[in-house]
C-alpha cells in the first residue's frame, strides 16, 4: 500500500493529509493557539512553599506560577516496594521537608492552566514515544492495562532485552501490542536521545527555562505516521522543511530521507482535492460511486451509519444490487472512520441481505479495510437486527468537533421549530402573561419569518387574541434572532 503525506503549514495552523491510491485517508489538524503545555519539561524555581496546602508554587516562566502538590513529588521506590506504596509513603512526608524556596527543580506539566489556576506539575518526568513511554527515574517496565493479560509478560521480556542495561523504565502503550522488534528498538533509541537532550539542557540553562516541548504535529508525522509504505513527505514551507529535516536527521534518519520541499505554484492540498474532502467529511451524506450513499450521524454516545441504495440499479437482480452497494459501503465506511477520526461505539446499518454468503463477504471486506487503520478497531458480526457494531479507540477529537461548533439557532439538534409552531408558542405566552400582568400593550420581538407569518396567515388569530385579552399586540422583527427565539415586552 503506497502512501504519500502532504503537509500544509501556516503560522496559525498545520494540516496533514495521508494519501493512499490517490484518495485522502486521514486528516490531522493542529492550531497554534490551541496547543497545550501538558508534557512540557521545565527547569523551574520554587517561589513559595505552602505547608497548610501541602503544595508549592513553582516559577516556570509562565504568566502564572505553576502548582506542585506533595502527591506529585517523585522519589525512587525502595527495593521491593510497589509504585503505589511508594507514592503513599511519599505523601506522608511534609512538602516543606522535600522542597525549599529558591530551589531549582526539573518539573513536567501534567495539567494545563485553566482560568485563574496555574499549570499543575509533577517531578516525575516521562517522555512519550510512538510505542513506549520512557521513565528515566524508574527502572520497572509496565504494560498498558488494555493489552490482553496473556501478552503482557512476553512484551515485557521483549522490551527488557531490547533496552539492555542502559537504565530507566518503560511503559508499553497499546500501539506496542503488534509492533516489531525493529519498531520498538527505534522508539527506545529516540526516547534515550530525547532524554539525553533534556538532561543536558537542564544542566546548562538557568531556571526558569523550557527544556523539552511535547512534539508538534509536524514532528509527530515523522514519529507516528511514517512507515515502510510511505513514499514521500511533502512540506509546503521551506522553513518548516528545514526544521523538520534537522529534527528527523537526529532522531529518525530513515523517515527524514523521505522529506521533500514542495515548490509548486498550486496549493499543496489542491493536488488531491483535500479541501473538498474536508468539506465532504463534515457533512452527513457520503455518496458512493454506484449511486448509493451513507448517512453518518455523530452523537455523544455513539455514531450511527445508515447504508442506502439510492439510485443504484446496475446489478442483474435486487439481491446483487444490495450486495454490491453493501460491499462499496464497507470500503467507504472504513475510510470515513479514519478521515473523520470517529471513535467510541459505531453502529453500521447495512441493507438487509437474504443470502448468508453475501453477509460473510461484506463482513470480510469490512474487516479487511479496518485492518489498515492505525487506530485499534474491533468489529463484531451481524446482529439479529442486521446491524454491525464496532469500537474504535478515541485518540483525539473528531474532525467535526475540531473544526465545528453547535449551530446557534438549533443548539446542535439539527432541527428548529417551524415559524408557525413559534407563532403558536407566542400566543400561549401572551395568554399566560395577560393573566398575571396588566400592561397597556404587548410587544412581540421575533425573527422576521415569524413576524411575516403573524402579519399574513396568522393575522386573524392574532387579532382574535388581542380582542380576547383586551390589549393591543404590536410586532417587531429582529434580524439577529434565530427562528425559535422571541421576546414578549410588556409596555
Amino acid at each position: 500500500m503506497q502512501q504519500d503525506i502532504l503537509v500544509n503549514w501556516s503560522p496559525q495552523e498545520t494540516r496533514v493529509a495521508v494519501i493512499e491510491h490517490g484518495a485522502v485517508q486521514e486528516l490531522h489538524v493542529e492550531r497554534t493557539l490551541e496547543r497545550g503545555l501538558v508534557g512540557n519539561v521545565y527547569i523551574g524555581k520554587v517561589s513559595r512553599v505552602l505547608p497548610g496546602m501541602q503544595s508549592a508554587f513553582i516559577d516556570i516562566g509562565l504568566e502564572r506560577a505553576a502548582f506542585l502538590h506533595v502527591a506529585d513529588v517523585w522519589h525512587k521506590p525502595a527495593e521491593g516496594e510497589t509504585l503505589s506504596a511508594a507514592r503513599a509513603s511519599q505523601a506522608l512526608v511534609p512538602i516543606e521537608r522535600q522542597v525549599f524556596e529558591g530551589q531549582a527543580l526539573m518539573v513536567q506539566v501534567i495539567k494545563d492552566p485553566m482560568g485563574t489556576k496555574g499549570a499543575r506539575l509533577s517531578t516525575q518526568i516521562s517522555v512519550a514515544g510512538r510505542m513506549l513511554v520512557f521513565l528515566p527515574q524508574d527502572d520497572h517496565i509496565g504494560v498498558s492495562q488494555k493489552i490482553p493479560l496473556e501478552q503482557r509478560e512476553a512484551l515485557r521480556r521483549r522490551v527488557q532485552e531490547l533496552a539492555g542495561e542502559a537504565g530507566g523504565g518503560y511503559i508499553l502503550r497499546t500501539n506496542a501490542e503488534d509492533a516489531s522488534d525493529a519498531e520498538i528498538a527505534d522508539d527506545i533509541a529516540y526516547l534515550r536521545k530525547a532524554w539525553a537532550r533534556i538532561k543536558e539542557a537542564g544542566q546548562r540553562l538557568p531556571p526558569p527555562s523550557l527544556l523539552h516541548q511535547d512534539l508538534n504535529l509536524l514532528q509527530r508525522v515523522l514519529r507516528d505516521l511514517v512507515g515502510e509504505a510511505t513514499q514521500t513527505i511533502r512540506v509546503d514551507s521551506r522553513e518548516q522543511f528545514e526544521l523538520l529535516h534537522a529534527f528527523g536527521s537526529e532522531f529518525m534518519p530513515q523517515a527524514a530521507k523521505k522529506l521533500l520541499h514542495y515548490k509548486g505554484e498550486r496549493p499543496i492540498f489542491d493536488l488531491f482535492s483535500v479541501d473538498e474532502e474536508i468539506a465532504k467529511a463534515l457533512g452527513r451524506r457520503v455518496d458512493l460511486k454506484s449511486g448509493g450513499y451513507l448517512i453518518v450521524d455523530q452523537t455523544e454516545a455513539l455514531t450511527t451509519v445508515d447504508v442506502n441504495t439510492g439510485g443504484y440499479v446496475g446489478a442483474r437482480n435486487f439481491d446483487d444490487t444490495i450486495f454490491k452497494t453493501n460491499l462499496e459501503a464497507a470500503q467507504a465506511l472504513a475510510r470515513q472512520l479514519r478521515l473523520r477520526n470517529l471513535g467510541g461505539i459505531i453502529v453500521a446499518d447495512f441493507i438487509d441481505m437474504a443470502r448468508e454468503e453475501h453477509r460473510e463477504a461484506v463482513l470480510a471486506e469490512f474487516r479487511k479495510q479496518l485492518s489498515r487503520d492505525r487506530v485499534k478497531t474491533m468489529a463484531g458480526g451481524f446482529s439479529q437486527l442486521g446491524l454491525v457494531e464496532l469500537t474504535r479507540k478515541r485518540t483525539r477529537e473528531s474532525l467535526a468537533h475540531m473544526l465545528c461548533e453547535p449551530c446557534p439557532s438549533c443548539q446542535g439538534k439539527g432541527i428548529v421549530k417551524t415559524a408557525r409552531s413559534v407563532a403558536y408558542d407566542i400566543f400561549r405566552e401572551i395568554l399566560r402573561e395577560a393573566r398575571q400582568f396588566n400592561p397597556k400593550e404587548f410587544r412581540v420581538v421575533a425573527a422576521p419569518q415569524v413576524i411575516d407569518l403573524l402579519l399574513d396567515e396568522e393575522s386573524q388569530h392574532l387579532a382574535g387574541l388581542s380582542e380576547f385579552i383586551g390589549k393591543p399586540v404590536s410586532l417587531q422583527a429582529e434580524g439577529a434572532m434565530g427562528q425559535e427565539q422571541y421576546d414578549i415586552v410588556l409596555l
